[in-house]
């Protein structure tokens, strides 16, 4: 099959939306049925701090949370935070003062004032469009607004109704008030993430049986393993207690041709095999044998494929040993947990 394509299905009780892109999956979403989604709006309850960096431990609705650079919080104070991450097992998940609303055409950010339209919009006469219709949509309230790129392939009326919605969301939210910990809204599930952030996509399958006909199910079913075969070669893409694993292998040719030929095939699909795996963190590679004059080509090619994830993801550096390194922000659940 050739272009994009969205499945949303379930495995189980749990809602998936895989993103197929000439017949390889790009992407899946798995519903975590033991925690609150990401992007998850909770009211707060400020229980302690943590000396040495600066933050402070929270009473969750679902559990304990951690706020970086927390400056003028009392123990018993109430706060609105917003989940931004997925802690390790016994670990506090990570929150966020700064909470937004966000859906497919529109962000509103009630503690960032200003209208913005995405760069990604270069159309002047479009610009003009949106932003007269931001102004507009926004008028009398001190919010914030981002309109996002795929606004550019929607009328103004559906770009309307996107921003009014958030900005309902969020009035509402921000007015509430309580002393006790209180989920004040769920993130997205897979199905209203893939509609939000695959919005490009025109070709949906909702059937029944459309994960299994459309390969995605098999696809997924792989990626549970830790074996990626190439052309020559592969990678064994494995996570441990303290970090994820990556071992670059030449298979039978050890020539170095061969060497840079598969670890620049591993860099190339690095991020994909990560974001379907939920692999995140401290992420150790160890490439096939290769002089240091090979590196810099291998850092620039994945420097540039780590861009294209949207998982936000930081090439480190290089250990003594020639490893490469990697920073992983954690924002999604590991495949293997959630459908083991």
């Amino acid at each position: 099959m050739k272009g994009k394509q969205v499945v949303l299905g379930h495995i189980g009780d749990a809602k998936v939306a895989a993103l197929i892109v000439n017949g390889k999956l790009n992407d899946v979403l798995v519903e975590d049925l033991t925690r609150l989604p990401l992007g998850s709006i909770l009211r707060a309850v400020v229980d302690r701090p943590v000396k040495g960096i600066g933050g402070v431990m929270l009473r969750l609705p679902n559990g304990t949370g951690f706020l970086k650079k927390a400056k003028g919080l009392a123990p018993g104070q109430t706060i609105t935070v917003q989940t931004s991450g997925f802690a390790e097992a016994g670990k506090a998940d990570p929150v966020n003062q700064r909470f937004i609303f966000k859906s497919r055409y529109a962000i509103v950010t009630p503690d960032q004032p200003g209208l913005n339209v995405s760069r990604q919009i270069r159309s002047e006469d479009l610009r003009d469009d949106l932003t007269m219709l931001a102004k507009s949509a926004m008028e009398g309230s001190q919010m914030g607004l981002i309109i996002r790129s795929s606004a550019a392939m929607a009328n103004m009326e559906e770009i309307a109704e996107d921003i009014q919605a958030m900005r309902a969301s969020a009035e509402a939210i921000t007015a509430e008030s309580g002393l006790e910990p209180e989920v004040l809204l769920e993130g997205d599930d897979p199905h209203v993430q893939a509609w939000r952030e695959w919005s490009d996509v025109t070709d949906v399958l909702t059937g029944p049986d459309d994960l299994e006909g459309s390969g995605a199910l098999d696809q997924i079913e792989a990626a549970q393993g830790a074996w990626v075969p190439f052309g020559s070669g592969g990678m064994f893409v494995e996570q441990t207690r303290a970090m994820v694993t990556v071992d670059v292998n030449t298979g039978g040719d050890l020539s170095p041709a061969a060497a840079l030929k598969v670890n620049l095939a591993a860099v190339h699909d690095l991020p994909r095999q990560l974001r379907l795996r939920g692999y995140s963190g401290q992420i150790a590679i160890d490439f096939a044998p290769m002089g240091k004059r090979d590196r810099k080509p291998i850092e620039v090619a994945l420097r540039a494929s780590l861009r294209t994830c949207p998982v936000a993801t930081e090439f480190v550096g290089w250990t003594p040993l020639g490893h490469g390194e990697l920073k992983r922000k954690r924002e999604r659940s590991v495949l293997n947990d959630l459908l083991k």
